[in-house]
């Protein structure tokens, strides 16, 4: 009997975050992929098992939850090295994007078929199967529109599988993934449930605990405002706004193409020179350091001041407000600019995580608190049932 694993996995539209087990395991994936052909070209299947699996993930996805089936893709780093790559177009909704499954497929698939995890599952010639709790979540604009029900329902009543094809260790074996349970949590909610709890669910900042706060979220499409009060979200008050940072990262890349004749491969290369610690701000040109301050001043000072007018409105309507904390990958990209406008405007209480891992991996980390939390609860509701069941046997 195969056991169900947890799974905290966190669709983002720049990268994939995802935490399994005892959340000793875990992937990031940039979320990039590109249709692709059975047999991709590769020098030396002996080198192609040498590398990195997540350097090629090559698979074919089978699912009836899919607009279009069967279909083989290059994900992830692979996808960005090719001329048809494509990324979650801005203004789409995650809950109805194939390129939301195709990728929350392939990372569950690479966990299922990793060594350490072969007493896991059951196994028959290279065909996996893999049982899940899947704790995921979507833009609040996304859950207030419902799209969470049928997001969840077409997970839970099928079977999906990945065939990874020219991928290093993993060539030839198949996945059918099944989900025991998937929870579908409000990224504001989740946001918050990781600032203020650890992982048993303890709460270890109670400064925050009773206060009303604000959490804009800045993903890649969107952008979510939770107001928090009494421990929950207002859901009159959460609003989500189709403003994230995929457009602004595009148009940097096309200026860099049109100006400096250099070719970025993805919105994720601009990222890095957005926020890597030497030169940021600076490309190579014909292999001289250049620098790209110019362009990126002003078009993500333009994306920061749209983002603080946002704020500045939610919070004239929640004016007991106390904080405002900025989380998500977009935010440390325009943390620099929302602070110098802030300084020299309204100097609302505002804060940032300066960890830059702790922001970008925090709706993983707070969907595998949730769902953890989950299936502890329904253990102990077996287990007491169980026991109550051996009472009632023992007096008969």
């Amino acid at each position: 009997m195969s056991q169900t694993r947890i799974a905290a996995v966190d669709v983002g539209n720049d990268s994939v975050k995802a935490l399994f087990g005892k959340a000793d395991s875990e992937f990031y994936i940039p979320n990039v992929i590109a249709r692709d052909i059975e047999d991709r070209p590769v020098i030396g299947i002996e080198e192609l098992n040498e590398k990195d699996p997540l350097d090629g993930i090559h698979i074919r996805v089978h699912s009836p939850a899919l607009s279009e089936n069967n279909v083989i893709y290059r994900v992830g780093d692979l996808a960005t090295k090719s001329d048809n790559a494509t990324e979650i177009d801005p203004g789409s909704s995650k809950s109805e994007e194939d390129q939301t499954l195709v990728m929350l497929f392939a990372s569950l698939a690479l966990d299922a078929v990793k060594e350490e995890n072969a007493d896991l599952f059951k196994k028959n010639n290279q065909v996996v199967e893999a049982n899940y709790t899947l704790g995921t979540g979507l833009p609040l604009r996304e859950v207030k529109e419902g799209k969470d029900v049928g997001y969840r329902s077409q997970l839970l009543s099928s079977v999906h599988q990945v065939e990874f094809l020219v991928t290093p260790k993993y060539q030839g074996m198949k996945v059918n993934i099944k989900f025991d349970e998937v929870k579908v949590y409000p990224e504001g909610f989740a946001a918050y449930i990781n600032l203020v709890m650890d992982k048993e669910l303890n709460i270890i900042n109670r400064d925050l605990i009773d206060k009303q706060i604000l959490i804009q979220d800045i993903g890649g499409l969107s952008t979510d405002i939770a107001v928090i009060r009494n421990r929950n979200v207002d859901d009159d008050k959460a609003q989500g706004f189709n403003l994230g940072v995929s457009e602004s990262l595009e148009s940097i890349r096309e200026e860099i193409r049109s100006k400096h004749g250099v070719e970025l491969d993805s919105r994720r290369d601009v990222v890095d020179i957005l926020t890597k610690k030497n030169d940021r701000n600076h490309i190579m040109v014909k292999g001289s350091r250049t620098s790209v301050h110019d362009i990126t001043d002003r078009i993500l000072l333009e994306l920061a001041k749209k983002q603080y007018r946002h704020l500045r409105n939610v919070w004239a309507k929640n004016s007991q407000s106390e904080i405002c904390y900025f989380v998500g990958g977009g935010a440390m990209v325009l943390k620099d600019y929302i602070k110098t406008l802030n300084n020299n405007l309204d100097g609302y209480n505002i804060d940032f995580f300066e960890d830059e891992k702790e922001s970008i991996w925090m709706m993983a980390n707070a969907y595998y608190k949730l769902i953890s939390d989950s299936e502890r609860k329904k253990n102990k509701a077996k287990e007491s049932k169980k026991k109550e069941a051996e009472k009632k046997a023992v007096k008969n």
